[in-house]
């Protein structure tokens, strides 16, 4: 029985056999949570198949910089909560505004 896509030609994208397994991983679990896919249609109907098809094409990679990438997420992250503090503010002082009237 020979599985796809076979393991040379995701080798070919990715440089060890634990970074696919650990990619794959984390790519199937985006799909079940109703990530967007990158292809318009799959070979396999599991997650863990789609993911591998989808680093097979090339649409998946592994971040060569994982700091970089948790630091700008984690950046992203106080950004919406000081917007979400600057509305809930701006909201306060509306109310304000409006019970000295």
């Amino acid at each position: 029985m020979m599985l796809k896509p076979s393991i040379d030609s995701l080798l070919d994208r990715v440089n060890s056999k634990y970074s696919l397994v650990i990619l794959a991983s984390k790519r199937a679990h985006e799909l079940d949570a109703k990530a967007q896919p990158t292809m318009d249609s799959f070979d396999s109907v599991k997650s863990v198949g789609q993911a591998l098809e989808e680093i097979e094409a090339g649409n998946v990679i592994s971040d060569p910089h994982p700091e970089l990438k948790r630091e700008r997420l984690r950046m992203e992250d106080e950004e919406r909560r000081a917007q979400k503090d600057r509305a809930q503010q701006e909201l306060e002082s509306r109310i304000r505004d409006e019970q000295k009237l």
